[in-house]
C-alpha cells in the first residue's frame, strides 16, 4: 500500500530536518573547522601518530601548509555533505544509506561530546544536542517501521525532551549558570537590560520543562508539540538575527547562517510531533488502525 499525504508531509519533515543538520555541520566543518580540538590537540593524540612514525610538523602543520588534522578534519565535512543527500535520497529498502546515516548520528554523538568537554563538562551541553544526535536514527526508524511506529515517535519525543530540558537549566542558571551569549543574544534581539534579559530566560527555562512534561499530556501535548517547535525556530534564527550585521563581510551571513540552519531538528522534531498528533488520533490506535487496514487489504486481493 502507497503512504498517505500525511504520512508523506511527515516523512518529508523529517528529511529536511536530518538535510539541514548535516549540511549545517558540512558548512563548520569546510569552511570553518569542525569542534574536536579537545579531543585532538592532546598529548596521548599524538603520542599515537607518533608511533605510527608521524612528526610534529606533519600532524599540526607548518603554517604554510596544513597538518594531518586539519585535512582530516576536512574531510569529515565531505563526509557530512554526503550524509546531508543521503537523508534525502534514502529509501525503505536502502540497508547501506541507512547504515550510514546510523554511523552519521555516531559522528554527531562525538561532536557533542567534544563540544562537552570543550564547556568543561557541562551536561546540559551534550544533552541540548539530542535533536541533532537523534535525528538520523528517528529517520532511518521512520522508514523501516513507520513514521507513526511507537519506537519513531518515542524517539522524537525523547529528542526533543533532551533539547528542551538542556536549554531549560541553562536558562534557569541551575545548576549551571546561563552562558553568556544568552543573555547577549537576548538583550541585543529585544533590546532590553540585562535584568530584564535575566527575567526572560528564567520563565523562557520554566517553560522549556511545562513542555517537556505536557508531551506525556494527550490534551496538551499537541500544544506543547507547536509551542516547542516555535520557540525552537526562534532560539535557532537567533544566532543569524543577533549576529549579522551590514558592516561585515557578506554581512557576517558565512559565520552565523548555519548556526541556525543546524539546528533545524530543534523544531523540525516538535513539528513532526505536532502534525502526528491529531486532535481525534493516536499514534499508538494509527498504527494499529493501518495495520489492519493492511491486513484488510491483503485479504481482499487474496479473494480478488
Amino acid at each position: 500500500m502507497t503512504s498517505s499525504n500525511p504520512d508523506k508531509l511527515l516523512l518529508l519533515i523529517l528529511r529536511l530536518g536530518g538535510f539541514c543538520c548535516f549540511a549545517g555541520w558540512a558548512w563548520v566543518h569546510l569552511y570553518w573547522e569542525g569542534p574536536y580540538g579537545i579531543l585532538l590537540w592532546r598529548d596521548e593524540t599524538f603520542a599515537l601518530a607518533e608511533w605510527f612514525g608521524i612528526s610534529w610538523d606533519e600532524f599540526v602543520g607548518t603554517g604554510a601548509n596544513d597538518g594531518l588534522v586539519q585535512k582530516w578534519l576536512a574531510r569529515i565535512g565531505w563526509l557530512y555533505l554526503i550524509l546531508s543527500i543521503l537523508t534525502l535520497t534514502v529509501r525503505k529498502k536502502s540497508k547501506v544509506q541507512m547504515a550510514f546515516l546510523m554511523g552519521g548520528s555516531g559522528l554527531l554523538v562525538v561532536l557533542s561530546y567534544a563540544k562537552y568537554l570543550a564547556a568543561l563538562g557541562q551536561l546540559p551541553i551534550f544533552i541540548e544536542h539530542g535533536s541533532q544526535m537523534l535525528i538520523p536514527v528517528i529517520l532511518v526508524l521512520a522508514l523501516s517501521l513507520g513514521v507513526r511506529h511507537r519506537a519513531t515517535v518515542i524517539t522524537a519525543i525523547v529528542a526533543v525532551i533532551m533539547v528542551f530540558s538542556g536549554h531549560g537549566v541553562y536558562a534557569l542558571g541551575y545548576p549551571w549558570p546561563t552562558p553568556a551569549n544568552f543573555f547577549g543574544m537576548t538583550s541585543l534581539i529585544l533590546n532590553v537590560e540585562a535584568e530584564t534579559a535575566c527575567a526572560i530566560l528564567r520563565v523562557a527555562g520554566i517553560l522549556d520543562f511545562v513542555v517537556c512534561i505536557g508531551l506525556f499530556v494527550p490534551l496538551a501535548r499537541r500544544s506543547c508539540a507547536v509551542y516547542a517547535a516555535v520557540w525552537g525556530f526562534l532560539t535557532a534564527i537567533a544566532r543569524p538575527v543577533a549576529g549579522m550585521s551590514t558592516d561585515l563581510i557578506h554581512w557576517g551571513a558565512d559565520q552565523y547562517i548555519h548556526e541556525a540552519i543546524l539546528r533545524a531538528p530543534h523544531f523540525m522534531l516538535p513539528l513532526y510531533l505536532f502534525f502526528l498528533w491529531k486532535k481525534s488520533e493516536d499514534p499508538v490506535v494509527s498504527e494499529a488502525s493501518a495495520s489492519l487496514r493492511e491486513e484488510e487489504a491483503d485479504a481482499y486481493m487474496s479473494h480478488s
